[in-house]
């Protein structure tokens, strides 16, 4: 049984990740949402043509195979802080540099299947970790580089599946 997760509210989170929490409905029921979202993109993404996931819509513009990695690559780093938030750690973290990451990817070269299975495997550690904490974790707040990127724990959660579903509907939106 999965936990209820009541959704972040401004001030729980920076400014910028608004963009991703208009996404999320208010139900709470944010790691079933997790679960059933990767299935459908899963799904979505194997219905294209090979050709498609390696497009870019614009020459210096990430591939779709890129997006799926950087996704996966914002999950782990979003859910590494929420871990150390939910610890109740004092020292700031340090941001990452996402078109470095996407550049020393390779993700291009790799199998769909191969991504998927890196995918799918961060998922369920993302599900797991979030089900486990103590409903006190989920208030805590912690600091990324500077004031203007502390999140509680909740928060974390959300920005999470909301900065999936913003580059999902961006694929749609830009790729197709």
């Amino acid at each position: 049984m999965m936990k209820l997760i009541t959704k972040a509210k401004k001030g729980e989170y920076p400014e910028y990740a608004e963009m991703y929490m208009k996404l999320l409905s208010d139900d709470g029921l944010i790691l079933k949402h997790l679960k059933d979202n990767f299935l459908m993109i899963k799904d979505f993404i194997y219905s294209l043509p090979e050709e498609k996931l390696l497009h870019r819509y614009e020459e210096s513009k990430w591939s779709i195979k890129e997006i799926l990695v950087h996704i996966i690559d914002d999950e782990r780093i979003f859910s590494y802080r929420a871990l150390r938030f939910a610890r109740n750690e004092k020292l700031n973290l340090i941001g990452f540099d996402q078109d470095s990451y996407t550049i020393y990817s390779e993700a291009d070269k790799r199998d769909l299947d191969n991504i998927f299975e890196e995918y799918e495997a961060v998922r369920n550690s993302t599900i797991a970790l979030f089900n486990g904490l103590p409903e006190e974790a989920f208030d805590r707040m912690g600091h990324g580089t500077g004031t203007a990127n502390d999140a509680t724990v909740r928060a974390l959660a959300y920005h999470i599946a909301g900065h999936e579903l913003h580059h999902f509907n961006f694929i749609k939106e830009n790729y197709l």
